[in-house]
């Protein structure tokens, strides 16, 4: 008969989806494939095609303000508030994981205030800065010097753009000029230009605060023009060879394009709004414009018209801050107030009538810099493929679970894992709880704008649909319910779930009203509520239907539980015994094995309750007499989430023991951060999880693999693999191979290997075995000739260990000295030691991580023994004399003399070694 035991849980992050770009700078190489961003105080490389994160550049813990990258990627620059600009060398990855390694080249003190904006030329040789105290300077990447300082903006500088002029402008500027200056300033002209193409000549264009545009010739070392038409901050410049173009914005709410030959403008464009970022496309003939409104609007330079459709203000907190352009895949990477960055096509810019309004840009992608406060999520799609979360915010971010990567560019292909798939637009205010059908292909959402929506999810086609508006609460809803039953094997309403909507809809809501919702069976159909019921007397935190959808409950701040039936709407029990509001409750399923309560078995006929409750305990309840059979406690705040892990997932079964099984298991999220799994049966912790530096809000489970998912206040997914299995056969396997090395290593013992076995012993971290087997050798008698422990293979192994091996030796011969019993056999190994290696080798040893602290207590207890040896000889003379005059009187009689007797009581002593 053989024995189930029990199999240990365990949880392993298996991937993130974390936060990439919070506020600052971000900035694209020259291919438009590696993204930078800021992220608080670290740098972050992104690989745009595949969302894999390449480098992670930890920051001196002040907040960067400005972060540039060369067009090949070679260097990334990073200025913080500290007043500090560190520059990294960029080198890549040629194997198949594309990781960046980022070397920190220098530190520099750029200016004296801290760097507001920063620009690299497009050789990526010279970076400008420019300062809050109105100073540009322009450095030499590579060298790490400063080659031009420049003054005359009165105010903080905001904008920084090169760009080059043709060798004929050049030139026709320059020779008038050039006999009146000196030939150290031609030299150093020479310099500068160096790493530049003689065909070209190099300008600097800034803009500040006060409005005004200054020009900078880099070989003459001064401004050869000043633009003063803009009434506000200067935000952004750009440049066109083509057309001779250079435009410029303002929060003005204008923007100006100037001819770049005589610096005289050109036309001023009304944008009505105040812009942060411009630039050229089309060889200058069309002008791009993002600003406060939050969309991409398209200008023709000519005629100054818009030729972009009327679009809709995005809302607050959707404002275009920064926008960046990629020539090579033909996009524009729009930077938005609420950290999320879209990545527009341009491809359909290239051929368009003057007098034709076409559509906005297509979007290509959004990229969620920060999920913020992670409030709830859920699995959709009936695949699982799909992660919808509800991110402090008036919608709803639908991320993709995909494993498999893409290069493309493209919308369709944006299936990388983490990747922003669709974004469910229609609320008005921030979105509080959502809850998913048992398909995955309706998605019900509350908020608090007092409405609940329902969405239709069809992820094969590409098309996230909003079904129907449920209107008729008083305050903001905070729970939300749809059934979780499929429904029988056969109807069509299980083979076409998107076809057939679910049959109602629970809501609850602060107005401490709960209402059940029929579901029209239309999208244009209005929906009324079936019922209304005055549940509870403070706001509403959860809602959780049954297996079978015949009862629900509901959780109240007013510590409190009820249980109603579905139909009717009627109380049939309230739970009671919550010291604080009750956060989470749902229902056991269907097949979860009956449990046990703290006073003996109960029945669970009727069914169970889980709830979780801000005085950090979850509680399991019995349905047949609504009584508490577990109290478990371990929170050291708030529990915000509970559910009930499933049973017979294909994660549980994967390569488990047919003679392991494993309890009813719960899992909880709280306050505190962590994530605690329970055994249900015993109410004892299973596992502790810990990988979020915030509240845990959301916490569900794929029903299909046993994956846990949480989400909490720090912006970070973290996706939980039950990995019980892999640890009990790596538990049992590692247990197999100890006994296997234990036998080999008695093997060796008993041949009289001692190589193989003190090696063996050490490897195997044997330090009973190890000093049992030197023991021996030490009390062997008699000893070996010229053996100093005893055996003169065991001295030629100890004498001939390798660096890790004798540390590990000499840490175990510290262990052993320090005990008068076992003192013997560290001194031997001492012995052994001291007169088989070089001072330089022993002295090596101190410097390994651990040596010094191993030597240090060797040399006191050695020390000790030694005193003790000294006292013993120095008492000996008294022994000797009073056996002296007692074989005078006749007493003694036949014995031995002092030195037996200190032989004797020596215990070895003999055999100290001092260790300097």
């Amino acid at each position: 008969m053989s024995v189930r035991k029990k199999l240990t849980t365990t949880y392993d992050p298996e991937r993130t989806i974390q936060p990439i770009y919070t506020s600052g700078d971000v900035a694209l190489d020259r291919e438009g494939r590696i993204l930078a961003t800021c992220l608080g105080e670290e740098a972050l490389l992104t690989d745009l095609g595949t969302g894999e994160l390449l480098a992670r550049i930890e920051g001196d813990g002040e907040v960067l303000t400005t972060l540039s990258l060369t067009p090949s990627a070679s260097h990334l620059i990073a200025c913080s508030r500290s007043l500090s600009m560190k520059m990294y060398a960029l080198q890549h990855s040629e194997n198949d994981t594309p990781l960046v390694n980022a070397s920190l080249l220098r530190t520099l003190k750029p200016h004296t205030t801290p760097v507001i904006t920063a620009a690299v030329d497009s050789s990526g040789t010279l970076l400008a800065t420019g300062g809050a105290d109105g100073v540009l300077k322009v450095w030499d990447i590579r060298g790490g010097y400063v080659t031009h300082t420049f003054r005359g903006h009165a105010g903080v500088i905001s904008a920084l753009h090169f760009f080059e002029v043709s060798a004929a402008e050049h030139d026709k500027n320059t020779k008038s000029n050039k006999k009146r200056r000196s030939r150290s300033d031609l030299q150093r002209d020479e310099d500068t230009s160096k790493c530049h193409d003689s065909g070209a000549a190099f300008r600097l264009a800034s803009g500040s605060e006060d409005g005004k545009i200054r020009i900078w010739d880099l070989a003459k070392r001064k401004s050869v023009a000043t633009l003063d038409s803009h009434v506000s901050v200067v935000r952004s410049l750009d440049y066109s060879a083509d057309s001779h173009t250079f435009v410029s914005a303002s929060r003005d709410k204008t923007a100006i394009v100037w001819d770049a030959r005589t610096w005289k403008s050109r036309k001023v464009m009304p944008i009505l709004e105040s812009v942060e970022a411009v630039g050229l496309l089309e060889e200058g003939t069309l002008l791009y414009a993002g600003g406060e409104r939050g969309r991409l609007r398209i200008w023709n330079v000519e005629t100054g018209r818009e030729v972009t459709k009327e679009q809709e203000a995005g809302g607050e907190g959707h404002g275009i801050v920064h926008v960046l352009q990629s020539f090579s895949q033909r996009f524009l990477l729009s930077v938005h107030a609420d950290q999320s960055l879209i990545l527009h096509s341009t491809a359909s810019l290239s051929k368009i009538p003057s007098d034709v309004l076409i559509e906005p840009l297509p979007i290509i992608r959004r990229i969620s810099g920060t999920h913020d406060e992670i409030i709830d999520l859920a699995y959709v799609t009936p695949d699982r493929a799909l992660l919808a979360l509800a991110t402090n915010s008036e919608d709803i971010r639908l991320v993709s679970l995909a494993s498999s990567k893409s290069d493309s560019l493209s919308a369709t292909s944006a299936r990388y894992f983490g990747a922003d798939v669709a974004l469910l637009e229609g609320h008005e205010d921030i979105i509080i709880c959502l809850s998913v059908d048992w398909s995955g292909c309706w998605l019900a959402t509350g908020a608090k704008d007092n409405t609940a929506r329902l969405w239709r999810i069809d992820h094969a086609s590409n098309l996230y649909q909003l079904y129907a508006t449920f209107t008729g609460h008083a305050e903001s809803i905070g729970a939300i319910s749809l059934p979780s039953s499929a429904p029988p094997q056969n109807p069509s309403e299980r083979t076409n779930p998107l076809e057939h909507t679910p049959p109602f809809l629970l809501t609850g809501s602060q107005d401490r009203t709960i209402k059940r919702w029929n579901v029209p069976k239309t999208s244009t159909s209005s929906s009324r509520a079936l019922y209304t019921r005055k549940a509870h007397d403070k706001d509403i935190n959860a809602i959780s239907l049954s297996s079978t959808s015949s009862l629900f409950a509901s959780a109240s701040q007013d510590r409190t539980v009820k249980i109603w039936s579905t139909e009717e709407g009627e109380v049939q029990g309230i739970l009671r015994g919550h010291r604080r509001g009750v956060w989470s409750v749902v229902f056991a399923p269907k097949d979860t094995p009956p449990i046990s309560g703290e006073n003996g078995p109960a029945s669970s006929n009727r069914g169970l309750v889980l709830t979780g409750s801000g005085d950090k305990t979850v509680k399991i309840w019995s349905l047949n007499d609504y009584s508490c059979l577990r109290t478990l406690e371990g929170h050291t705040n708030s529990v915000l989430k509970v559910l009930w892990l499933p049973t017979t997932s294909s994660s549980i079964t994967l390569n488990a023991s047919a003679s392991s099984t494993r309890p009813p298991l719960i899992a909880s999220a709280g306050g505190d951060g962590l994530l605690k799994v329970w055994d249900a049966s015993t109410g004892e912790v299973a596992a502790t999880l810990d990988n979020h530096t915030d509240r845990i809000w959301a916490l569900t489970v794929n029903p299909d693999t046993g994956m846990l998912v949480s989400g909490g206040g720090d912006s970070v997914v973290t996706f939980w693999k039950d990995t019980s299995s892999e640890t009990a056969a790596k538990t049992s396997a590692a247990a197999t191979k100890r006994v296997e090395q234990d036998q080999e290593l008695q093997n060796h013992i008993h041949r009289g290997d001692y190589r193989e076995a003190i090696t063996l012993a050490l490897a195997l971290n044997h330090p009973a075995r190890l000093l049992s087997l030197l023991q021996g050798v030490v009390d062997t008698q008699p000893r070996e000739a010229g053996s100093i422990s005893g055996s003169t293979a065991v001295d030629q192994v100890l004498g001939s260990l390798g660096d890790e091996q004798l540390l590990s030796l000499l840490a175990r011969a510290r262990d052993w000295n320090t005990n008068a019993r076992t003192c013997a056999v560290a001194q031997r190994v001492l012995g052994v030691v001291v007169r088989s290696y070089g001072a330089e080798r022993l002295a090596g040893l101190g410097k390994r991580r651990g040596g010094r602290e191993v030597v240090e207590a060797l040399r006191v207890y050695t020390e000790r023994h030694y005193r003790r040896i000294e006292e013993l000889w120095g008492e000996s003379w008294l022994v000797e004399f009073l056996l002296g005059e007692m074989e005078q009187l006749g007493v003694a009689g036949e014995r031995g003399g002092a030195e037996d007797v200190v032989g004797a009581e020596g215990g070895g002593g003999g055999d100290v070694v001092m260790v300097e």
